[in-house]
This record gives C-alpha cells, structure tokens and sequence, in this order.
C-alpha cells in the first residue's frame, strides 16, 4: 500500500509538469487580452478588436483577461485530465488519513524511537492503544530502517538499549514485547520527560 500510494504521489507532481494549473491551461487554450499604455492618451487601453469574437474568462486573482480560442474538444481533454488529477488527489487523501496514518500521521525519517505512556489508562484503553502501536509497527515501522520502544515509567522500559534495524523478526519482537507489559506500572512526574531525554540520548534517533 505505501508503495502504491508513493507512486500516485509521483504521478500527482507529474501532472504539475503536465501543465494542469489554471494559467498553464488559459495559456495552452486561449490568449491573454493585452492591454498596452498610449501616450497621447496617458492612460493604459485594451485592444478592442476581440470583444465579441471570443468568449472571455477574466481571472479573478489578477482582474487579467483570457480570450478562448480552443475547440471544444482540447476543452474536454483538459476536463478529463483534471478529474484524473481531482481523484487521484482523493485517493492520497484516502490513504494519508487511513489507518495507522490516522492516529500517528506518516512517518517519514529513517530512524524513530516511540515512547509509551499510558498513563491511567482503563485495561480496554490499553489495550487499544496496544492495538493501534501494533498497526503502526506492521503498516509504517516495516517501511523504514531503524527502531526502538521505551515506555515511560518510574522504572523505565526499553525494547532495546538502542535503536535496532527494522526486519520481519525484531517487528515481530516488538510486538511480542509490546503485548507482554503490565497494564499498571509505578509512575513519577517526571517519567514522561524521562523517556524522552533517554529517547533523545540515541544519537541515531531522527523521530
């Protein structure tokens, strides 16, 4: 699926090069009505021999005025590759907003440590929260290089002592590793601010 969804990304900034902004397409199915400054007048004049031989669109950013020249046809072919764009930027949104993505949003660095805190969470939440870490670990962790779990308690819990290449094994021993902790642990204060700084201490760690 990222794979997929990477591809229709790349197809998305082709159409950007494919000429499919407002003024690229203006540009590729009609002429701008120019407007020229005339001296003995002292004011800028637009030509006039186009009015009412050519529809008109007038842009509303600039006030700049297109004549349209194209034949029906180009006009529908430029309809058509803008509904190809409108959805494919449908279904990357579909996909950004699905899933582990819609929790975590998409993980981009190479190399990541997440910390755990669940603070007061009912035996039901933590369990869901364990669900959702589960997903993101199979959906997006196997996508990257390196990883590493700490959970923020008063006695603090690391997978491993340093972020660890990601494969289909130490995933797997994640989530094992994952599905084994307490639901309750002693707390502090500082426990959460703990676990980032031993996070942070991984060199490695970009996320």
């Amino acid at each position: 699926q990222p794979l997929i969804s990477s591809s229709k990304w790349l197809q998305l900034h082709g159409l950007k090069r494919n000429k499919l902004s407002l003024s690229q397409i203006l540009s590729q199915i009609g002429f701008q009505h120019r407007k020229d400054y005339v001296t003995t007048l002292g004011k800028l004049v637009a030509s006039r021999y186009a009015d009412a031989l050519f529809p008109q669109y007038e842009r509303a950013q600039d006030g700049s005025v297109y004549n349209l020249t194209a034949k029906k046809e180009l006009i529908l072919h430029f309809v058509d590759c803008l509904m190809g764009a409108i959805e494919l930027y449908k279904q990357r949104m579909e996909w950004l907003t699905s899933e582990s993505r819609q929790i975590f949003g998409v993980i981009q660095e190479r190399c990541i440590v997440i910390v755990l805190d669940f603070g007061t969470a009912a035996p039901t939440e933590f369990d869901l929260c364990r669900d959702a870490l589960s997903m993101v670990l199979v959906e997006q962790v196997t996508q990257i290089a390196e990883f590493n779990l700490i959970r923020a308690a008063q006695d603090l819990m690391k997978w491993q002592q340093k972020s660890t290449p990601v494969s289909e094994h130490t995933v797997k021993s994640a989530i094992t590793w994952l599905w084994k902790l307490d639901h309750m642990t002693a707390a502090s204060h500082t426990s959460s601010a703990e676990a980032l700084l031993e996070a942070m201490s991984d060199e490695a760690v970009r996320s």
